[in-house]
């Protein structure tokens, strides 16, 4: 039982960083920008807020300016791919290998240094002391407790309010919108900057809380995990959730299961949630194809207002 508890709870902190991610991905995407530098912007969040942290000894400011580190990478795409009208899918390649090489730039002294301190726990009183459901769920940071409020207020804001329905027609039909009055290159531009945002405070939560330190390329790849959530979940804030806590599980078995000197090579071990995000993006994705649900009908698409018809 204890290490089903152990990996449960490590999966939900292993989930936090991907469920940032992949809102603000999926918040571009209703906007109809795909954006696959989100790699690229949390690892710049993850070595900006490092470098505060180290250097400032606060962690609330270490997180704000990895947003912003995450903010500005996000609005050279979208001046590229909104303003320019450059393939966003070439940008979004590029924006990747510009935030790695970046980040190791700025991170190449910092690879020794320590934190001085840590984001503490906060335990939620009576829920914290529930066996089992306490230690995995109420038990953690504050960032952790936020993700599900930040899942549901993302849901509440895109679904039934009039800045939702201008997000969702500036991903669907921007032509129609604009027509109408909504301001489809603002609203564009707004959704990149909230997605890069969050990317960058994913990227932080990486350094500053899961592994307290920085390493070149520490994200491993979780950046395209957080894309591949984003179809698993059908473009829906709500779905994110249960798919960013089970690939976090998928994630925690490997390490507890090296923790407990289980004979399997470790290079299989960390395969397992790659294999995993193939096999069940390979799955929705075939079942999204044949239904046609899910993703805006103009991700991708450059708006052209003067080619409007």
């Amino acid at each position: 039982m204890s290490f089903l508890i152990d990996a449960l709870s490590v999966a939900v902190v292993l989930s936090t960083p991907l469920v940032y991610a992949a809102l603000g991905e999926l918040i571009a995407e209703r906007a109809g920008v795909m954006n696959l530098g989100v790699e690229g912007m949390m690892l710049v969040g993850a070595v900006s807020g490092f470098v505060v942290a180290v250097r400032v000894n606060s962690f609330t400011l270490a997180f704000l300016v990895a947003a912003l580190a995450g903010a500005a990478l996000a609005l050279v795409h979208a001046v590229m791919s909104i303003t320019l009208g450059v393939n966003q899918v070439v940008m979004g390649l590029t924006l990747t290998v510009l935030g790695t090489g970046l980040s190791s730039y700025i991170g190449s002294s910092f690879g020794d240094e320590r934190l001085k301190g840590s984001v503490g726990t906060i335990p939620i009183p009576l829920l914290s002391d529930i066996p089992g459901v306490g230690e995995v769920l109420f038990r953690h940071d504050l960032l952790v407790y936020l993700a599900p409020v930040t899942v549901a207020g993302s849901a509440l804001l895109i679904n039934r309010t009039r800045v939702g329905l201008w997000l969702r027609a500036a991903g669907e039909a921007p032509a129609a919108a604009d027509a109408a009055g909504v301001p489809v290159f603002a609203v564009r531009y707004a959704a990149v900057t909230i997605g890069g945002v969050l990317a960058g405070v994913a990227g932080a939560y990486l350094s500053l809380v899961y592994v307290g330190s920085w390493s070149d390329q520490m994200t491993a790849g979780r950046g395209w995990i957080a894309l591949a959530l984003v179809i698993f979940a059908s473009w829906r804030p709500v779905l994110l959730l249960p798919g960013a806590l089970l690939f976090g599980f998928i994630d925690a078995l490997n390490f507890q299961l090296q923790l407990r000197g289980v004979s399997i090579p470790s290079p299989y071990l960390s395969m397992m949630p790659y294999v995993f995000t193939l096999v069940a993006l390979t799955i929705v994705w075939t079942r999204q194809r044949a239904r046609h649900w899910g993703m805006p009908e103009a991700l991708g698409i450059p708006y052209e207002r003067e080619a409007r018809s």
